[in-house]
């Protein structure tokens, strides 16, 4: 039996987001990341796959949380109403996390192929949150146009909550991109949001 290491994988994980933003991702190798957690390598390949993997190793559990919560709404409500219950659910999730969100954004916005697995991320979200309105008997295109804003508001969301200066809940900076969303869709004006001074969304 292996050694007991407490808290491998969150020590392994804190200290390559340290060493991504201080020398860059691409500069940062395994070794490095092993030994500023105080562990080997044979310890960080028994966690992640690659250095790649520490920054996505919670997508498939946030989009399990996502895809349940909306599955689980009412029958009655709408397609959209069902996403905000799906929003609400991963803002939980987020709770207390906003600086490390912040410095994982700003690595992976920082390299390109990081970039395109963020993206690859997002359309995999978008694929099963239109699976599971279809089960909900919502029909195509409408299903997948409906996961798509789903998708849009969450990344729209997670932006303004990332963004220097912002001390709002990201559960509410999500309703409110949603509200907007319905807004425009209906016909109707989109009222601006009063935005602390200074926060801005994250491009």
């Amino acid at each position: 039996m292996g050694r007991w290491e407490p808290d491998a994988r969150g020590r392994l994980a804190t200290a390559a987001l340290e060493l991504y933003s201080e020398r860059g991702y691409e500069q940062t190798t395994v070794a490095e990341i092993a030994k500023r957690a105080g562990l080997t390598e044979r310890t960080f390949f028994r966690h992640y796959a690659d250095k790649r993997e520490v920054l996505f190793a919670g997508s498939g559990d946030l989009q399990e949380l996502f895809v349940r919560a909306v599955a689980g709404a009412a029958e009655s409500v709408a397609p959209v109403d069902a996403l905000a219950a799906g929003l609400d659910a991963v803002s939980e999730v987020f709770v207390d996390r906003r600086e490390y969100a912040r410095q994982r954004h700003a690595v992976i916005t920082a390299n390109a192929e990081l970039r395109e697995r963020e993206l690859i991320k997002l359309a995999t979200l978008s694929a099963a949150l239109a699976e599971t309105l279809r089960r909900r008997g919502v029909a195509e295109p409408a299903a997948s146009l409906a996961a798509e804003a789903g998708v849009a508001v969450f990344k729209i969301g997670f932006e303004r909550w990332i963004a220097a200066s912002e001390e709002r809940e990201m559960s509410q900076l999500m309703r409110e991109s949603l509200n907007e969303l319905k807004a425009v869709t209906m016909g109707g004006e989109v009222a601006s949001p009063r935005i602390s001074e200074g926060s801005h969304p994250v491009l």
